[in-house]
């Protein structure tokens, strides 16, 4: 109760309540501009919090991670472009709902079960967040490994119709990964002696690419005018018969978010395709999914907008920053001569209860602006296919080159953009690919430093309780999978008829 109270006390400061409206305005433009990340949007501001108070900063800071995770969503809808890792979820379905004239929907989904996720997000940070903090100190590199491992195990779900093509894309994401430096030897790895390559390929240029250039190539390649998407130059929010169909992916994807988010290094990516998998999984109306279901939309925006929230568990209360926005925020911290850590809660208290104050608000913001900003988007929409084109190209270059103003970056994305138009042609799924590539340097640098602590010995694996328990989940979701795709098999195969006689 002491936390509500000192929470209500900053709501009255209407500096909190600029800083937050103007981080999610921020965030969301940020977020909604392919190729420019969470964590990118926030560092744009970092230097604007010299001269500001301490908690205004933080707010500012945080509220624009908020913001972004949400603003990812509006171009994987409407383009078919994740603009953030974790919005890379949503398009499967999202995209589907906008070519069936449903933008307007799909976009009132994301935003309805966005602003639901910070909510619960914010509420588990601040009624939890030292309970699930030690959870996470307990994570070992044995851990993190068959944490890595149980997210790759989607993949058996997200392969299609055929399960050794999402293999293939799996193990294509998986090598993509291995590019760079090692993780353990600091040698560098197919690198081709290209300096460009020695940090690795950010998992963007992979997902643009693949996502948006193989979606332009393939409308260049049909020589149909297309029909315009007629959508509705309006939001539309679910009502109450969908709300309640959508209240168990959300239910689900709030859980998964708040587990993975305050894991250091999990994230919104991990968190949205598990939680995308379980909705499915849970879901009554499974054929859906793929092809336009609302509950693809609303579990893993809820879940990646929890993951924004619970993030900060882990770097308020022990100083670690578990991704590249919450390392950001914690940047915002030391520049205040703030220390992220068990001391903030005495040190500086009115900090903290001015952060749970500002997240509040910018989950309400939240909802306000992106009213306000989503009609524009979904207009966008309804333009001649040409122009359309011509502007989501430039806006991919431009989004692509302002990360590292680098020429290469937009060779690679290129690249992968022509060999995502193949694998479209061949009808090989790329998501299996895009997770390979996220989960690669988790899943190897885990196992890797695993095996040095224990001198090779694997069953470091299965001594350790919590990293045991995930490999077993893992086991289960595979099995399951392929149990359901033997099954699916038989019940197909057609039985035939034998006349007298006949052998």
């Amino acid at each position: 109760m002491e936390i509500l109270y000192q929470v209500a006390l900053h709501l009255g400061d209407p500096y909190i309540f600029l800083a937050a409206a103007a981080g999610v305005t921020w965030g969301i433009l940020g977020g909604a501009m392919p190729g420019i990340s969470p964590s990118i949007t926030m560092a744009l501001l970092l230097p604007f919090t010299y001269t500001m108070d301490p908690t205004g900063a933080i707010v500012l800071l945080a509220s624009t991670y908020v913001g972004a995770e949400y603003g990812g969503s509006i171009p994987a809808i409407l383009i078919r472009t994740p603009g953030t890792n974790a919005a890379a979820a949503t398009v499967i379905d999202g995209y589907e709902m906008n070519k069936k004239g449903k933008a307007g929907l799909a976009l009132g989904i994301s935003l309805y079960s966005g602003v639901l996720g910070s909510l619960f997000g914010l509420m588990m940070l601040m009624l939890l967040s030292k309970p699930l903090a030690s959870v996470a100190l307990a994570f070992t590199p044995p851990a993190y490994f068959a944490l890595g491992v149980l997210g790759l195990s989607v993949i058996a779900t997200l392969s299609g119709e055929s399960l050794l093509k999402g293999f293939v894309a799996a193990l294509l994401g998986l090598m993509i990964a291995t590019i760079g430096t090692d993780p353990v030897t600091g040698s560098n790895r197919f690198t081709f002696g290209s300096s460009d390559l020695l940090t690795g390929i950010a998992p963007v240029l992979i997902m643009v690419g693949m996502f948006a250039m193989s979606e332009l190539l393939v409308q260049a390649s049909d020589r149909s005018e297309g029909s315009k998407v007629q959508s509705r130059p309006r939001m539309e929010f679910p009502g109450v018969k969908l709300a309640r169909r959508l209240a168990l992916p959300q239910s689900i994807g709030a859980v998964i978010g708040t587990f993975e988010g305050v894991m250091p290094g999990a994230g919104g990516t991990i968190a949205s395709f598990m939680s995308y998998n379980e909705a499915r999984r849970w879901s009554r109306h499974k054929e859906e999914f793929g092809k336009g279901s609302p509950e693809g939309i609303a579990a893993p925006e809820t879940a990646n907008n929890a993951v924004a929230e619970t993030a900060l568990v882990p770097l308020l209360s022990f100083g670690i920053p578990g991704s590249n926005s919450t390392a950001i925020l914690l940047g915002g911290f030391l520049i205040h001569g703030l220390v992220p850590g068990p001391m903030l809660f005495t040190r500086s208290a009115d900090v903290v209860y001015g952060l749970y104050a500002g997240l509040f608000v910018a989950a309400l913001s939240l909802f306000a602006i992106g009213i306000m900003m989503l009609p524009v988007c979904i207009w966008l929409v309804n333009r001649p296919r040409p122009y359309l084109s011509a502007f989501i190209f430039a806006l991919i270059l431009s989004g692509i080159f302002s990360i590292h103003a680098s020429l290469s970056d937009l060779a690679i994305m290129l690249v992968a953009g022509t060999v995502g138009f193949f694998m479209r042609m061949l009808r090989i799924p790329f998501l299996p690919a895009v997770l390979g590539l996220v989960l690669g340097y988790l899943v190897e640098s885990s196992f890797r430093r695993s095996l040095v602590l224990s001198g090779d010995d694997l069953t470091i694996f299965f001594t350790d309780k919590v990293s045991l328990a995930l490999l077993v989940v893992a086991f289960l979701f595979v099995a399951g999978s392929v149990g359901k795709r033997l099954l699916d098999a038989l019940r197909k195969r057609p039985t035939g008829q034998y006349s007298e006689g006949s052998e």
